[in-house]
């Protein structure tokens, strides 16, 4: 069971061409649109809901509506390209809300630093922080913590975008007026707005703060005070080779964090760490995957520590045994027996924890979000994210697993046509991005896979050394090896399917975005005769570029970040680098880029072209030249689909 926002969540040598005719625009086109639900979350009272969605023109809105008669109350949404990012009840009436600018599809979206805050009938509208405030101040502000106990508060924390010195401030503010008191100041920089992350008591006072100082290596700091107006003091620090300790909650006495370690254990497990004696105690781990806490509510807020989930080899959950909210985990238990080996996460709950809303969904099951009234042990479906998707007709996608040639297991997304037999399948490997701390996974859909599957492709997503979810050593295992044991592991995977006669050989492609548009390229390089194919979406193709351009070596802590995983060399680099190795291609390219891409910016597009068309190389070329890292427009995504189906088709269709 996976867990959200510490909530539960639990003919073979000639193929014949084929082409747009045979493409199933539909399928494209159902694939290409954006959720029409996101989020949705009930009021304290129960009286009505608020949901986020997309509108026509592709920016999210928020809407809320009255249960009773079924009304829409309002309907609010942002300027130009800003997106509604967050919201939560302030009390029955009233909402706060942040907004966001989207740049990519595979980029997260950009906070403005602003909160807002409205009636549910969308009346007295109020920008409470930031330049567009009364105040016009010029900071990037984050909700702290709801203070469900105070009708109209919220906590908050400021960072000045003036300061060189960007302190965090803490302070109570009023929803309704934008008033606001001080309640002090966290010693810890914010260099960027992720970098700090606030837990507060069930007074509301914050206690823990953890940050990482970029100044030394990504240190990874966390504060602790005994009470408002006490000083701070360090609690733990950890280096990046050392393991850590993420809090995510204090206990009901404010004496320990319950938070995810792997300072101790190699996998991600469920820790305290005492304020007092400074004493880290394991209290869950499993051997093999990392786990994610699952926590009882109450007033919308974690109270208990009641069990923990995973996904290995399936979507999976445990509970503890000494727990004081029995009725909690009684309900959590039935969801998840209702759906099995899908994800279930509790998105709200009404004051008086009667009323629930609850978000299904996983691979093979398109998200639905349920009304849940506990009283009367009834589950309502309220809205599906994406109801053009079909869960019977969907290709479906199963967790396999191989043996590299160094010995390591990986696991790794397998999804089938429909109606064709597993057998002498043409076969699509699509490495996931990131690479490092990510995972492809068996919650959520990807387009990708599924478009591909319904064409006739066989799709193999592994989770190569390097990714997240398997244990510190495992990820570890790929820094340095962007190029190197990280491709091994892609090809045995390959190498497994043909072996288990799921794959015809003579039919392979490799296709990936991001770092998996590096990898598509560089397992085309290394496997000149394996792969017939080979397409880069937003990819990286000259590793010593990462360090002139793009977002990620603008600061120091991304700086440090890429001399963590890139190989240490300039020969390294370049041997790795497969705008430098293109002498060693033999499969046709296809180049798809995003020409305001900031994580990769289009330079690294240009050189790959320049050198394919300095050598005669066949290639093709996608330009957009409005979209970011990643496709977000639906008809760019629907084309983008459209090209590569036909270049699959002519090299490895059938």
């Amino acid at each position: 069971m996976k867990i959200s926002n510490l909530w539960v969540i639990v003919a073979l040598l000639t193929p014949t061409f084929t082409y747009a005719a045979d493409i199933k625009e539909e399928v494209l086109e159902n694939y290409a649109k954006h959720a029409q639900y996101l989020d949705v979350k009930i009021s304290p009272n129960g009286k009505h809901l608020a949901a986020t969605s997309r509108n026509p023109e592709g920016t999210v809105q928020l809407t809320v509506l009255d249960i009773k008669n079924n009304k829409i109350l309002s309907v609010t949404q942002g300027k130009g390209n800003e997106s509604v990012a967050s919201f939560n009840w302030v009390n029955d009436d009233r909402l706060i809300m942040t907004m966001a600018r989207e740049v990519g599809s595979l980029d997260m979206p950009l906070p403005t630093g602003e909160i807002f805050a409205m009636d549910a009938d969308g009346g007295n509208q109020l920008i409470l922080t930031g330049p567009r405030s009364d105040g016009g101040e010029y900071e990037f502000a984050q909700l702290l913590d709801m203070l469900p106990d105070e009708k109209d508060n919220i906590l908050i924390y400021t960072r000045s975008m003036m300061s060189s010195e960007p302190y965090l401030d803490i302070y109570r503010m009023r929803t309704n007026s934008g008033r606001k008191r001080s309640e002090g100041r966290i010693p810890l920089k914010a260099y960027r707005s992720t970098n700090v992350q606030v837990l507060v008591d069930r007074e509301g006072i914050a206690r823990v703060a953890v940050g990482v100082d970029p100044q030394a290596d990504n240190r990874t700091i966390i504060l602790a005070r005994e009470g408002a107006n006490k000083e701070w003091y360090e609690l733990a620090s950890y280096n990046t080779d050392e393991g850590g300790f993420a809090p995510l909650l204090l206990n009901a006495d404010a004496t320990k964090v319950i938070g995810l370690s792997n300072s101790q254990t190699d996998t991600q497990a469920i820790a305290t760490l005492d304020l007092k004696t400074k004493k880290e105690t394991i209290v869950a781990e499993h051997p093999a995957t990392d786990l994610s806490p699952i926590m009882s509510l109450t007033k919308g807020r974690a109270q208990e520590l009641v069990g923990a989930a995973f996904e290995y080899d399936s979507i999976d959950a445990v509970f503890f045994e000494d727990i004081q909210d029995k009725r909690f985990v009684q309900i959590v238990q039935a969801l998840i027996q209702s759906f099995p080996n899908h994800s279930v996460s509790i998105n709200s709950v009404t004051h008086d924890n009667n009323q629930a809303i609850i978000r299904v969904g996983s691979t093979n099951l398109p998200t639905t979000f349920y009304l849940f009234d506990s009283e009367n042990n009834k589950l309502m479906p309220l809205a599906a994210a994406t109801p053009w998707l079909n869960a019977k007709e969907m290709p479906k996608t199963e967790i396999i697993t191989y043996k590299t040639r160094d010995g390591l297991t990986i696991r790794a997304l397998l999804t089938l046509p429909p109606g064709k037999e597993a057998k002498d399948l043409p076969l699509i490997l699509i490495p996931h991005g990131g690479p490092h701390g990510i995972r492809d996974t068996i919650t959520r859909i990807d387009g990708d896979a599924k478009v591909f599957a319904e064409h006739g492709y066989a799709v193999l997503q592994p989770n190569f050394r390097g990714s997240g979810g398997y244990g510190r050593e495992f990820l570890e295992l790929g820094h340095k090896n962007w190029g190197t044991t990280m491709i091994n592991d892609m090809t045995d995977g390959v190498q497994h399917l043909i072996k288990e006669k799921v794959a015809d050989a003579d039919r392979v492609c490799v296709y990936g975005a991001s770092y998996g548009g590096y990898a598509a390229l560089q397992s085309a390089i290394r496997e000149p005769d394996l792969y017939k194919c080979t397409v880069g979406f937003v990819g990286v193709y000259d590793l010593d570029l990462m360090y002139e351009q793009g977002d990620i070596s603008e600061a120091q802590a991304g700086r440090n970040y890429l001399d963590q995983v890139l190989p240490s060399t300039p020969e390294e680099r370049k041997a790795q680098s497969p705008v430098h190795n293109t002498d060693k291609l033999k499969a046709p390219v296809f180049i798809i880029q995003g020409g305001r891409d900031v994580r990769v910016p289009k330079e690294h597009a240009f050189r790959l072209r320049d050198k394919l068309k300095a050598q005669n190389h066949p290639y093709e070329w996608m330009m957009k030249d409005g979209e970011g890292h990643g496709f977000y427009k639906p008809e760019n995504n629907i084309e983008r689909w459209e090209q590569m189906l036909e270049f699959f088709d002519k090299y490895i269709g059938e």
